[in-house]
């Protein structure tokens, strides 16, 4: 359905986009993922015809778009900031791009109706703007760009503005939408849930650059580098490879390896940090009952099946890729941690 070739975008001599290549089939939601300033939104103003690419192309169903006005491209936009018109009441602003296409006051009406029920907002049609909440406004703002039954959605950051209960609640109600109308989008993110939870496949940008696509299983699996690792939330990290917390067994033993430092509880299980003898740190994940306690001296052994090899960056073009072997042997693995490389590096 959609596919952006080559994409340079150059600010004086800043390269905000530096050949960035995606697809989005019909139907599907693929989420981009990147910190502040990775190129994310202006990867979105270009496909939306608001930010003319230096070089490459952008493609909807096989056809280049250059030189077609953004109202006339088809795509849904929706912002951070609601972008509502707030002289105008809820059906007013829904209804907005159904009358510039023309349609008729019965159509207009019926489709009104029909998104503002999908998006939760029945019976707002009347209701002044200024007097929603803020995820009211942002469900108006979907509403509006679902209207016209764009061909893609595009989502900028549509959730960053909420506290964080009311993004869990929208972010449930997004995957409901998107799950009903079969909706192909393409929605950027910084937060790692909303790209996870949403994404039929994740794209991590860093630099201006897309260094990873996959599905959330295939990211959390073979993280590109040790910088997507890091930015993924993958502790352990070094000399290539990744040591999953969950993969680090730690009981108590008075002549153990290592000290628990720190012991946060996420849900059911304790996150523990631990400070090895060497003074190198070295994150767990255990079960919640009777884990070890800040002070207590701990044995560490390491599952070899939670050892990730990584694809180690050898340019700003391109990736080496090492053989992914996790089948190290345990003592391969421990020798490995013991080679007095740089401390593990931790989110």
């Amino acid at each position: 359905m959609l596919r952006v070739e080559d994409v340079v975008v150059r600010f004086g001599e800043t390269e905000a986009l530096a050949g960035v290549t995606l697809e989005v089939a019909a139907g599907e939601v693929v989420t981009v993922l990147g910190p502040s300033g990775s190129g994310k939104s202006t990867l979105l103003r270009v496909i939306a015809g608001l930010q003319r690419p230096d070089a490459g192309c952008v493609l909807l169903g096989g056809v280049d778009l250059a030189g077609t006005p953004p109202h006339r491209r088809g795509i849904g936009l929706v912002f951070q900031d609601h972008a509502l018109f707030h002289h105008r009441d809820v059906f007013g602003n829904v209804a907005f791009g159904l009358r510039m296409r023309g349609e008729s006051r019965e159509s207009v009406e019926a489709r009104v109706r029909e998104v503002l029920e999908l998006v939760g907002l029945a019976g707002f049609e009347r209701r002044a703007v200024a007097t929603l909440s803020g995820g009211e406004q942002q469900r108006v703002a979907l509403a509006r760009a679902l209207a016209p039954e764009p061909r893609v959605l595009l989502l900028d950051e549509p959730l960053g503005s909420l506290d964080r209960r009311l993004r869990d609640r929208l972010l449930g109600d997004l995957e409901q939408v998107f799950a009903s109308l079969d909706v192909t989008a393409l929605y950027v993110t910084h937060d790692q849930s909303e790209a996870f939870a949403l994404g039929d496949r994740v794209a991590v940008m860093r630099a201006g650059r897309v260094v990873q696509v996959g599905s959330a299983d295939e990211l959390w699996a073979g993280p590109a580098d040790e910088d997507t690792a890091r930015f993924l939330g993958l502790s352990n990290v070094r000399d290539g490879v990744v040591i999953r917390p969950e993969a680090v067994r730690v009981a108590l033993a008075e002549d153990g390896g290592a000290v628990v430092t720190q012991a946060v509880r996420q849900g059911p299980l304790v996150r523990l940090t631990l400070e090895r003898d060497d003074g190198e740190p070295l994150v767990a994940a255990v079960a919640a009952p009777d884990h070890p306690q800040p002070g207590d001296r701990v044995r560490v052994d390491i599952d070899p099946a939670g050892v990730v090899a990584l694809e180690t960056p050898v340019s700003d073009t391109g990736f080496e890729r090492p053989p992914r072997s996790t089948s190290k042997g345990h003592g391969e693995i421990e020798d490995s941690l013991d080679t007095g490389s740089p401390p593990v590096d931790e989110l």
